[in-house]
């Protein structure tokens, strides 16, 4: 039941952060927006181990963890946090929606978790073919909307490498512990990559983007990443990835109705191409299965009456 309540508040963190993320930015650039919310998520993560007095382990497995989460935090949320400043928010949660996709394809390959099958293959395709719908539409836009699809396509990939990494490390690490541990290691890189890029403090933050700096930082990631950790621990890595199955639609309505973005034809047939495929990836053989059991259930049971009339 935890695990359960624990995924169900995951897919609601996931389907809130693209449009927090927009707002995080307005007025303070991507890379404070990045830098801060992390910064906020590490020294919250590290309170609620002090207050719990939960267990922090520094051996070498669990520091080899907190690199692997580490590193996929900085380069998968710097590259949606670059790739969101292009394209609409809810458009963000309908690329990552992705991701079980590549994260099935690296655990086959890497946890032996499943192996690649015919229906498999055919929500691949069906998956994609989506993506190149909203590729389409985007070219409509302009290239800075193709190179915001494209760097959301790259934080999806890092995301799902990072998954598997940390999955095959396999360290007996709490969620907490391992959120602060990986944000430990993402802070430092943020940091002097901001001070690099852009090294200016904002002289003024809106309310809504301070807000929304609060939220992904105590929310998102304290608490968000904890959750995901916490379920990626008990559950395969492509069932956790699922989360994204629920999110895009989710993720769009809510940046429709509260930033006034703009919903399309091609961006539904698209989102609705990416999570056909990801359910015929996922459950296209208990489908199929179901499917026949109850075609030739009924043709047995019209053939038993045939005989007995």
């Amino acid at each position: 039941m935890i695990t359960k309540i624990a995924y169900i508040n995951v897919i609601l963190i996931w389907a809130t952060t693209p449009l927090a993320i927009k707002w995080s930015s307005e007025g303070v650039g991507y890379l404070f927006g990045i830098t801060s919310r992390m910064l906020l998520g590490m020294i919250v993560a590290y309170l609620i181990i002090f207050v719990l007095r939960l267990r922090m382990p520094w051996h070498r497995q669990a520091v080899t963890t907190y690199i692997a989460a580490g590193l996929g935090i900085y380069t998968t949320m710097g590259s949606i946090y670059w790739g969101a400043q292009f394209i609409p928010s809810g458009w963000v949660s309908v690329v990552f929606g992705l991701s079980p996709i590549i994260t099935g394809l690296m655990a086959a390959i890497v946890l032996k978790e499943d192996a690649i099958s015919p229906h498999k293959i055919l929500g691949i395709c069906l998956g994609f073919a989506g993506l190149i719908v909203v590729f389409g539409h985007g070219a409509e836009l302009g290239p800075d909307f193709l190179r915001g699809i494209i760097a959301c396509v790259v934080g999806t990939f890092f995301h799902a490498l990072s998954a598997v990494a940390v999955k095959r490390i396999n360290a007996n690490v709490g969620g907490f512990s391992l959120t602060a541990g990986g944000l430990s290691f993402t802070v430092p890189l943020l940091i002097v990559h901001w001070a690099i890029a852009d090294g200016n403090l904002p002289s003024d933050i809106h309310a809504r983007a301070g807000l929304s700096i609060i939220y992904l930082g105590v929310v998102s990631s304290a608490i968000g990443f904890a959750l995901y950790y916490y379920i990626l621990k008990r559950m395969t890595v492509s069932r956790v990835s699922l989360i994204a199955l629920m999110t895009p639609i989710m993720a769009l309505c809510l940046g429709n109705v509260f930033n006034h973005e703009p919903l399309s034809v091609e961006i539904f047939l698209g989102t609705a191409c990416i999570v056909g495929g990801l359910i015929i990836y996922e459950f296209g053989s208990t489908l199929l299965h179901k499917l026949l059991s109850t075609s030739l259930g009924g043709r047995f049971a019209k053939g038993a009456r045939s005989t007995n009339d």
